[in-house]
């Protein structure tokens, strides 16, 4: 049905921009530097149970709402954005705790990452947007079922995020672990990644359609 040029297109892109530093990718690398492999891994699949929302939307036209109300983009832009602030606020009030990056999380704890990778990507119209900008391009109308053409490689995105995300926090916790012998170094850690947060959270809210 897609067309393999474009398909090949569609990869070579979107593995492209996985590797690109955005806010996703920046928060499932500090997961992976201050907990664990498994937390960055879970975190990755969090984020992207949400893109199944937004190519969902993409697909069926939903998103056109937030591009053209801006009373709608504000309304799901500070959410994420107040969503964001307080997971930076937990980061640092427990910024002395030791960092565990022996992955073995428990099983509460992993459903919350779970959860905050969702809700953070769920909650930033922008990736709503950015999907019905992009996908349409690699979509042959001709070929029929543009809805199905544009969630099968809404599908593939989600597949490449999730292995180039993965690997980053993976690669992530490596590096990290030489690090926490160092209480000072745990302690900045933490604090830097408290700050990343809420800056991402000030992007995220200054941000325009």
């Amino acid at each position: 049905m897609i067309e393999l040029p474009n398909l090949y297109m569609f990869i070579i892109a979107s593995f492209l921009l996985c590797l690109a530093p955005g806010p996703d990718n920046i928060y499932v690398l500090t997961q992976g530097m201050t907990k664990s492999k498994k937390a960055a891994i879970v975190t990755t699949l969090g984020l992207c149970s949400g893109l199944i929302i937004h190519t969902s939307a993409a697909a069926f036209g939903i998103s056109i709402i937030f591009k053209t109300s801006e009373i709608a983009f504000n309304i799901v832009k500070f959410l994420g954005a107040a969503y964001l602030l307080y997971i930076a606020y937990q980061v640092f009030i427990h910024r002395n705790e030791h960092l565990d990056l022996s992955g073995q999380n428990s099983k509460v704890e992993l459903k919350k990452l779970y959860l905050k990778g969702f809700f953070m990507n769920v909650l930033n119209p922008k990736v709503s947007i950015f999907f019905l900008a992009f996908l349409p391009q690699f979509v042959s109308p001709q070929n029929g079922n543009v809805p199905l053409q544009m969630i099968l490689l809404g599908v593939i995105f989600m597949v490449l995020t999730i292995l180039v995300f993965s690997l980053i926090g993976v690669a992530a916790n490596i590096l990290s672990a030489k690090l926490i012998e160092n209480t000072k170094i745990v302690k900045y850690m933490n604090i830097c990644t408290s700050f990343i947060l809420g800056g991402l959270a000030l992007k995220l809210a200054l941000s325009q359609r």
